[in-house]
C-alpha cells in the first residue's frame, strides 16, 4: 500500500497530452489507462491539493498533422480542440466515479456537456475543492496546448506546472534514436531555448519564463508518477528561473 501522499505544493496544474488517453492503441480512449490516471488526480485532490488540469486531443486528431492533408489550418486546430473536449467528458466521468468532485471548462462554448471558461469561475472551483478540466485549447488557433497549460497556470496562480510526457524528463537528444542521450535534471528557461530543446513549443516556454513558473517534465509510462511530482521528489526535469550546470548529469547520477 502506498504511503499517504505529502504534497509539496497547494495548487497544480498538469498537463496531459491526449496520447496518454489510448493506452497501447493507435488511437480513440482506452479506459484501463484514463482509469488509471483518474486514480491518481482524486488521490492528489483528496489530499487538499488545487488541481487544474489541461488536457489534449493527439489520440484522435492533431490540427498541425491536417492541415497538412490539405485541411485549412484554422479548421484542422478548431478540430484538435473539438478532441479535447471528448478526452476531458472521459476524465471528467472516471475521476467522478471515484468520487472527487469536478468541472469541466472549455474555452470553445458547449453548454449541452460543459462550462464556459471563465477565469473567475475556475478559480471559485478551485477553491471548493473541484478538479478543473480545462478543455478547447485557448479557443484561437495556432495555439497549442502546452501555451494553453502555460496560460491557465498562470492564470490560476498555480505554484508549479507538471508536463506529463511519454519519456522520463527533458534529453540533450532524442532518448529513443539516441542511446548516449543524457537527461538533464535541472534546466533554466534561457537553457532550454539557447538548447532548442523542444519538449514544450516557443510560446509555452517564453510564458512560463516572464511569469517564472516552473515546469516540471516528467514520464507518465510508471504509475504513480503523478503522485511523486506533486509530492515533490525529484523525477523528470525541472525547469526553472536559475542557470543550473549540475543538470548535465545522466538519470540516476
Amino acid at each position: 500500500m502506498a504511503a499517504k501522499l505529502k504534497p509539496a505544493y497547494k495548487r497544480v496544474l498538469l498537463k496531459l497530452s491526449g496520447d496518454v488517453m489510448r493506452g497501447s492503441g493507435e488511437s480513440g480512449i482506452d479506459g484501463a489507462r484514463v482509469g488509471g490516471l483518474a486514480a491518481e488526480v482524486a488521490e492528489i485532490a483528496s489530499a487538499g491539493v488545487r488541481l487544474g488540469v489541461v488536457i489534449g486531443g493527439g489520440n484522435f486528431i492533431r490540427g498541425t498533422q491536417c492541415s497538412k492533408w490539405g485541411i485549412d489550418r484554422s479548421t484542422a486546430d478548431y478540430m484538435g480542440m473539438l478532441a479535447t473536449m471528448i478526452n476531458a467528458l472521459a476524465l471528467q466521468d472516471a475521476i467522478e466515479r471515484l468520487g472527487a468532485p469536478t468541472r469541466v471548462l472549455s474555452a470553445l462554448e458547449c453548454q449541452a456537456v460543459c462550462e464556459r471558461y471563465i477565469r473567475r469561475r475556475a478559480l471559485r472551483h478551485l477553491e471548493k475543492g473541484r478538479v478543473v478540466i480545462l478543455a478547447g485549447g485557448t479557443g484561437n488557433p495556432y495555439f497549442s496546448t502546452d501555451t494553453t497549460a502555460a496560460l491557465r497556470a498562470c492564470e490560476l496562480g498555480a505554484e508549479v506546472l507538471l508536463k506529463a510526457t511519454k519519456v522520463s524528463g527533458v534529453y540533450s537528444t532524442d532518448p529513443e534514436k539516441d542511446p548516449r542521450a543524457v537527461r538533464y535534471r535541472r534546466l533554466s528557461y534561457m537553457e532550454m531555448l539557447h538548447k532548442d530543446l523542444r519538449v514544450m513549443d516557443l510560446t509555452a516556454i517564453t510564458l512560463c519564463q516572464d511569469n517564472r513558473m516552473p515546469v516540471v517534465v516528467f514520464s507518465l509510462r510508471e504509475p504513480g508518477n503523478i503522485r511523486r511530482a506533486v509530492g515533490g521528489q525529484d523525477i523528470g526535469t525541472l525547469i526553472g528561473p536559475e542557470q543550473a550546470p549540475a543538470a548535465r548529469q545522466r538519470a540516476g547520477k
